[in-house]
Order: C-alpha cells, then structure tokens, then sequence
C-alpha cells in the first residue's frame, strides 16, 4: 500500500432478484467504486461482497465484517454505490452512518452524490445524525414508558434485592436470608445500637445497611424512576415495623 494515502473500503451487495431483474452485477458496482475511489485519491484496503443477500437488516457476513474493521479504523472511508445497497431499513442507515461518524470515517456513495469532504456533504451527514439523534430518543421514550407501565402493574424492574429470589420474573421470598432482614429491621428498631455497629456485625457497609432499611420493596412496593407503586410480590415486613424503622432513621 502506498504510504500516507488513506485507506477505503468498497461494499458491494446484490440480491439474486436485483440480478436478474437488473443485471445490476457485483463486478460493475466494483468497477465504479474502484475507478471513483481512487480518483479521490484513496487506496483501496478491502472490498467487501455480500451476494444473493437481501438489505431488509445489516446481518450480512460481510456487511458485519465491514462495520467490525470500521470500529477498528482499518480504514478512513466507506465507499458504496448507492443507499440501498448498503440497507433498505432507513433506521439501519441512520444509526450506522452515525456510528460511522464517530469513528471519524467518511461515508461516500456514489449514485446518491452522498460524501463527507464537502461542506454539502458535511451537511448532509449532520442532519443524518440529527435524524438518528432523533430515533435514539424515541427509543429511549419507547423504552422508559414500557419499564414506566411494568412497575405501574406491579412488575419488579431491578435486580431482587435481600431476602428475595428473581424466578421467573417473578419475587420470591427467601426464607432465610427473609429471617436476617426481619432480624436487622427488628434489632435496629428495638435496641440501642447504631446504624454502623449493626453494619459492621452483619458485615455490611453503613451505606448498604441504610439502603435496605429504606427499601420500600420489603412491604410490597417497587420504585421506577421516583415513582412508586404497588408490586405484585408478597411484602416482607409489616408496614408498621418499616415505617417505625424510617422515623427511627431520620431521627439520627
């Protein structure tokens, strides 16, 4: 390779369907991409084909090949002939040339006039990371308002905390880890000792201790982004033995 020329990767896919209606070959599209690279002054590292394979998603042996080398800049730039090649899905396209992006690698295709080395096509990339920008986000909502609505129903978000098992999505109590919480609820509540002995006898951290006697999931609840409600498990201790142990709290 010759020194201090960037490096380009050229991907070329065709479905047997685009072939045979098309005669839109693997070797034509390499042809172009080839001759275009190397006028813009790249050396070609590698070229990846993807044949028979359809764009529907971006689980194409080559096309994960290509994205894995890009992660670890074997290359400065993606050439491809046109959009569609590359993927039919518009959200694929959008969070992969994103990715891309933050790789610091150009992103060229040829049939779309679609670069990065211009202020047009600069600008072009932007606002394709604003529209990913922008899928991430209603994702992200997606995702909040579904955890949103399990913990309204009474599913268990995070992990099971102490005196419970996780099976099956479901919290079940453990019976003898559930004796040591009531025991630490009820030694704290009924005797002198202060929040860091009776941490340092459990082999607890003062922190860790404070966190489980607040942990409102013992009398039946869970918690999902500062919102509480009634969970579908069986509580672990009374109400009124938890809330004593609260006051008892805040009162040192």
């Amino acid at each position: 390779m010759t020194p201090n020329k960037p490096l380009a990767a050229i991907y070329i896919r065709v479905s047997t369907q685009d072939q045979a209606q098309h005669g839109f070959s693997l070797d034509a599209q390499e042809e172009a991409l080839q001759n275009y690279a190397r006028a813009l002054g790249y050396e070609i590292f590698k070229i990846y084909r993807d044949e028979g394979k359809s764009a529907k998603d971006l689980n194409r042996p080559e096309m994960m090949q290509l994205l894995r080398d890009a992660e670890s800049r074997k290359f400065q730039a993606i050439f491809i002939y046109k959009l569609d090649r590359f993927s039919r899905s518009l959200k694929d396209l959008i969070l992969t040339i994103d990715r891309l992006k933050e790789w610091n690698i150009d992103f060229i295709s040829l049939q779309d006039k679609i670069e990065t080395a211009s202020a047009s096509g600069k600008l072009m990339f932007q606002i394709i990371g604003a529209f990913a920008e922008f899928e991430r986000n209603i994702i992200g909502d997606r995702t909040k308002f579904g955890m949103e609505r399990k913990a309204k129903e009474g599913g268990f978000i995070t992990k099971a905390p102490r005196g419970y098992r996780l099976i099956n999505k479901q919290l079940l109590i453990d019976e003898k880890e559930a004796e040591e919480v009531r025991s630490l609820f009820n030694e704290f509540l009924n005797s002198e000792i202060s929040l860091t002995k009776l941490a340092k006898k459990n082999k607890l951290t003062t922190t860790g201790l404070k966190k489980l006697l607040r942990n409102s999931t013992y009398i039946g609840k869970v918690k999902f982004s500062g919102k509480e409600s009634n969970g579908n498990h069986e509580p672990l201790i009374p109400r009124e033995l938890f809330e004593l142990v609260q006051g008892r709290i805040n009162k040192k």
